[in-house]
């Protein structure tokens, strides 16, 4: 799963979702936790209705539902892929390199809404 969190994406993976998934599935949410039904994911790994999930966001952050933990078909990590060096220097410099850019008045370079600027 790789959405954004909205009120419309809330346990947008729940209980009927995971009815309809094959028992083979892993469920890999990297977006953010209250995204997915952690009771109902629970549940589903329980029952087999699906085989595994691989988590790097939670529900409740920092909390995890506890029998999430106690699963051998779990992977659990914390939310920090971008926490290396490089990655903090790029998006620094990128975030540097828009503010030149629309100080000098240009099109900042990752300008995601340029309606903004009319």
């Amino acid at each position: 799963i790789h959405t954004p969190y909205l009120p419309s994406t809330h346990h947008l993976i729940g209980e009927r979702e995971f009815t309809m998934m094959n028992p083979n599935a892993i469920l890999i949410n990297t977006a953010r936790g209250p995204i997915v039904d952690e009771k109902a994911l629970v549940k589903a790994l329980q029952e087999g209705k699906i085989a595994a999930a691989g988590l790097d966001v939670f529900e409740n952050e920092p909390a995890v539902e506890p029998e999430l933990l106690k699963m051998e078909n779990v992977v659990l990590v914390p939310h920090i892929a971008s926490a290396s060096l490089q990655t903090r220097t790029l998006m620094a410099t990128m975030a540097s390199d828009n503010i030149v850019a629309y100080h000098n008045g240009q099109r900042p370079p990752n300008i995601l809404n340029p309606e903004v600027l009319k």
